[in-house]
């Protein structure tokens, strides 16, 4: 019988210990990331990129620092890849973006404010939570990304489905057999090569173009994106929709605030300067009449004390009696001394 229970007990204590680990597992694995670069590596199933932070980050280079941003201490790579400023404004068109930077003020946040007013009709959903007090040394850079537009025709909406290995239905919109023939003209098919690998263009009334890409390769954005042009330049069938094709697309909307934390707190190289805050902000829809995309980025930063420096420059010569100690970083005690009084006479004890 004792046999027995431990034997229960370890049973419940392995299936406890797979439910813990499965349940972190969950936790860290979040619904969506928001990623700094089109070309960041990311283990998220649900990941997205928007240009915006790229752009401010570009202001704070060209307009503060004047050059690219090192820190102080190691630079990490997503920092030398921002640096690399892969993506710019001429990438936009002008009307579909607004930027500035200067020094933290009030006065600042209410010129953002009545700005993105004027041109987008919008409210900010990041400046508010920011400390807008002036100091030495306190800088912001602000950018937001604003994109409305419609499909050429709108799709027609259909029944609701499940998506993938969920459970849970989702709205769906796109083209089927009842459809009318003019929902042709919102499609180019840029490949086929199976139900599971292919891709298409959703034409706009204006100069947007809406691609999706159907693979389950985990790549980056900027590798995916390379692969479906390669496929689509080696495609040789018929590329407009036809009667017998079917288009099926879920309704998605989002809305994601990420802080950049890896990017904060660390001053920046031959400056006392250091990034106090690095947010983005997307709230994005899609549904069978077209896009809406609103993003910001906000980056702030502060002064930070520079090293204390000495009153008077020292010349640290060890030139007369010294003692040297040797020890292991994470031991509390030497495993080497040496008191030197005269190095030549010690020198001349030589093997």
């Amino acid at each position: 019988m004792k046999k027995k229970l431990i034997a229960l007990l370890a049973v419940i204590m392995i299936a406890g210990a797979a439910g813990s680990s499965a349940f972190a597992a969950r936790q860290k694995q979040q619904p969506l990331d928001v990623l700094p670069l089109f070309s960041s590596q990311s283990t998220q199933a649900n990941r997205l990129w928007v240009g915006t932070f790229q752009l401010a980050w570009n202001d704070l280079m060209d307009g503060i620092i004047k050059g690219p941003i090192l820190f102080a201490d190691k630079t990490p790579d997503v920092v030398k890849g921002l640096n690399e400023q892969s993506f710019k404004a001429d990438q936009l068109d002008e009307s579909s973006y607004y930027k500035t930077y200067g020094e933290t003020s009030p006065e600042l946040k209410r010129t953002i404010e009545a700005a993105i007013k004027e041109k987008f009709n919008e409210t900010s959903d990041v400046l508010d939570g920011a400390d807008w007090t002036k100091a030495e040394g306190k800088y912001t850079v602000y950018a937001m990304l604003k994109k409305d537009f419609q499909f050429v025709h709108a799709f027609d909406k259909l029944k609701s489905e499940k998506f993938g290995n969920s459970r849970k239905k989702v709205e769906y919109f796109g083209i089927d057999s009842k459809s009318n023939h003019q929902l042709y003209n919102n499609v180019s098919v840029l490949f086929y090569n199976s139900q599971k690998d292919f891709a298409v263009a959703l034409a706009t009334k204006g100069n947007d173009v809406v691609y999706l890409y159907r693979t389950n390769d985990n790549k980056s954005f900027d590798k995916l994106y390379a692969d479906m042009k390669t496929k689509q330049d080696a495609y040789r069938d018929f590329s407009d929709f036809g009667e017998k094709d079917e288009l099926k697309v879920p309704n998605i909307s989002l809305f994601k605030l990420k802080s950049f934390d890896e990017l904060c707190g660390k001053r920046i190289e031959n400056t006392n300067i250091l990034i106090d805050q690095a947010v983005e902000s997307v709230d994005f829809k899609m549904n069978n009449e077209g896009v809406k995309l609103k993003s910001e980025a906000l980056i702030m930063t502060k002064m930070t004390a520079l090293m204390p420096q000495a009153s008077q420059p020292r010349k640290l010569y060890f030139n007369d009696t010294f003692v040297m100690f040797l020890q292991e970083a994470d031991k509390d005690q030497p495993y080497f001394a040496l008191r030197v009084n005269d190095v030549a006479s010690i020198n001349k004890l030589k093997k």
